[in-house]
């Protein structure tokens, strides 16, 4: 089945390194499998076309022609291996390199283009279930893109250290229609990277968190902290074992930790009933730093210097 690259560009979505447009392209694409249509959407630091930073070489490609350590498919992990009944693919790139301040304003214009990808989608296949995968900035795209869709578009969103603010995500949520659930993918190895970028961007009002500290409490979502073994044991119960972490600091750890994928397979096809997985997670998520207690001697800075000197930053 096929895997569609799609990226931004100045007119709106657009087939990446082709010239022919992208709406019969993902008509034929739609009619060629039945399933369910998943769109993956990287973070930060990428670029399409670029020969170093390109996602389609790189984690959004079947067979990564990009080596790395933080390298591997996300649409061989996700189930589209190229098999009938798979569904349709959907590789979403956008401009994310530069400073970070650039990248943040840049996803959320990649959110617009992303909605308008998936009002055709829910054009020309009005009864496919769409689901949506975005690791860090690419959280931030997606959030963008369902604020400006129609309730019902989206079924799933699955955030990976979503790098996005906890109100922003609440509207969204609300304006996903009561179908759409919203899978919240932390852990406290990502603390750094959720503080900095707290320090780094404006935020919608005074004091707000990013999504990864916690503390947002909605019906149609559910938080999977990775690091807090009442989680994984949790997880384990429920048929997902995933691995205990190995790093206090680690931003791709919700894409690279053994056994995540699996359980987003089965929350995406619904193989894996909402209130149960929301009945079996802890009520409430380890505290922010709680990872870098053994290092702690008072302060955030502190943190900081202490995980850069052993060479986990």
């Amino acid at each position: 089945m096929p895997l569609l690259r799609v990226t931004t560009s100045e007119t709106g979505p657009a087939l990446h390194g082709a010239s022919a447009p992208l709406l019969p392209s993902l008509r034929r694409a739609l009619q060629s499998d039945a399933g369910p249509v998943t769109v993956m959407i990287h973070g930060y630091k990428y670029l399409p076309g670029d020969p170093l930073h390109c996602p389609f070489i790189g984690i959004l490609a079947r067979t990564p022609d990009r080596p790395g350590g933080r390298v591997l498919s996300w649409p061989r992990h996700l189930g589209l291996r190229g098999q009938q009944g798979e569904g349709l693919g959907i590789s979403f790139g956008w401009a994310a390199r530069g400073s970070i301040r650039t990248a943040w304003q840049a996803a959320d214009a990649a959110g617009a283009d992303l909605a308008r990808l998936l009002a055709q989608v829910r054009q020309l296949a009005p009864a496919r279930p769409v689901h949506v995968v975005g690791h860090s900035l690419g959280a931030r795209v997606a959030l963008s893109a369902i604020r400006r869709c129609l309730p019902g578009t989206l079924r799933t969103a699955i955030l990976l250290a979503g790098a996005e603010f906890q109100s922003t995500a609440r509207a969204a949520l609300d304006a996903g229609g009561p179908e759409l659930r919203l899978l919240n993918v932390t852990s406290r190895e990502n603390d750094v990277f959720d503080f900095l970028l707290e320090c780094c961007v404006p935020a919608p009002a005074r004091g707000e968190r990013m999504l990864g500290y916690g503390a947002l409490r909605h019906p149609r979502l559910a938080t999977v902290q990775l690091d807090d073994p009442v989680c994984l044991a949790a997880l384990r119960g429920l048929g997902f074992p995933v691995a205990p972490p190995l790093r206090r600091v680690c931003h791709w750890s919700p894409y690279l930790r053994p056994g995540v994928f699996p359980l987003y397979r089965a929350v995406m096809r619904e193989r894996l009933d909402w209130d149960t997985l929301k009945g079996a997670l802890p009520a409430q998520p380890m505290p922010r730093w709680s990872a870098l207690h053994p290092f702690r001697s008072g302060s955030v800075p502190d943190y900081l210097a202490q995980s850069r000197a052993i060479g986990q930053i």
